[in-house]
């Protein structure tokens, strides 16, 4: 997590959002990325399916089963869904969508534990992870003056 959370601060730095994502496999890191939305102006843009693209092409593979996704926020509803078809075994994240939503985002307020359950995934979530320290990423991200949500 703490390294996903570095990466937001290093997309934070490039003018971009403060998301970070990480996933592991087997104790190796196989993608770290972070929100490219702005730079790319693709809304899809959002940490975790940067990650997921990434792991894919590292791992010559659309299945990551046995990957772990860190998040430095839960999951968006689109996010979720990627880590879903990717067959991604477990999610960890940190600051929740309401959180996201407090800091101006303009997020759908379904939990990643709702999606879960409606669609009968078997991915694991962890909730809160480090959820203090992810949440001040968007204290560091709005003291910018330059700082834009989408």
């Amino acid at each position: 997590m703490r390294l996903a959370m570095a990466r937001a601060r290093e997309g934070i730095r490039r003018g971009q959002t403060p998301f970070g994502a990480v996933i592991v496999k087997n104790g190796r890191v196989v993608a770290c990325e972070h929100n490219v939305v702005w730079r790319t102006r693709d809304i899809t843009a959002h940490a975790e399916v940067h990650a997921i693209r990434q792991a894919c092409r590292k791992l010559r593979t659309v299945d990551l089963s046995g990957t772990t996704l860190y998040s430095t926020c839960e999951p968006c509803p689109m996010c979720f869904s990627a880590s879903h078809w990717a067959r991604i075994g477990r999610i960890v994240y940190g600051a929740t969508i309401a959180d996201a939503r407090r800091a101006g985002f303009h997020e759908l307020e379904i939990a990643a534990g709702t999606l879960k359950s409606l669609g009968k995934s078997p991915v694991n979530i962890t909730r809160g992870f480090l959820r203090a320290e992810n949440v001040r990423l968007f204290t560091h991200w709005q003291a910018n003056p330059r700082h834009r949500v989408y």
